[in-house]
């Protein structure tokens, strides 16, 4: 990659908003109120705006390898803080990716070094739903499965969370679970069940 051409592009790009609204940056400098967090996998290929057809200002993201939402990770927890409590985006998305690395390499025997731990938690994924998975034969529908299930048990640990609980309670936020399908482009809602969860997981993750 040619870096000079990167800020080409800047200058490009500048001048394409500035030629649509002479005060776009004026406008963009006054601050943010996005309606949504985002939390999305780093692969290159996802691109959290453009897939939504968003642009600045609109969305809250935070990207990580697989889309993780990890208790004890500090930097997912403190985007999630801000979005929620000073932001107040009113709605969560964790969205995976068909074709995700990250979850492939956290099936694979080899290890990976310093990503075994992060990568850990998606195998943990696959503890909990082995039956369902490995009744799957074909070795890419179940990569896709549980790509989905990963999204499903990070909304659930978003649940977990007092900040969502209290937001939930307070405001009615709401939690989503997202897949992008690279293939095709088209972006699905897994329509998980989050009422459901919520109930079941209550007793033993309800924070006043």
């Amino acid at each position: 990659m040619n870096l000079e051409k990167v800020f080409e592009n800047n200058k490009s790009w500048i001048k394409s908003k500035l030629d649509g609204d002479a005060n776009y940056f004026e406008e963009l400098g006054k601050g943010q109120s996005p309606e949504l967090l985002y939390i999305g996998c780093s692969d290159s290929r996802v691109t959290a705006e453009d897939l939504m057809g968003l642009g600045p200002g609109d969305v809250f993201v935070h990207r990580n390898i697989a889309n993780m939402v990890v208790g004890t990770d500090l930097n997912a927890m403190s985007v999630l803080d801000y979005a929620v409590n000073h932001l107040k985006v009113n709605h969560v998305v964790v969205c995976g990716h068909y074709s995700c690395g990250g979850v492939k390499a956290a099936m694979q025997s080899a290890d990976l070094g310093l990503l075994n731990p992060w990568l850990r938690n998606i195998r943990d994924v696959y503890r909990l739903h082995k039956t369902e998975l490995n009744a799957i034969d074909d070795e890419d529908q179940r990569y896709d499965r549980l790509v989905e299930l990963n999204v499903q048990e990070q909304c659930v640990n978003l649940i977990k969370t007092a900040t969502v609980q209290k937001a939930f309670r307070d405001r009615g936020l709401k939690v989503h679970g997202w897949v992008f399908d690279i293939k095709t482009g088209k972006l699905i809602d897994l329509k998980i069940d989050f009422d459901g969860i919520l109930k079941n997981i209550m007793e033993i993750y309800h924070l006043d």
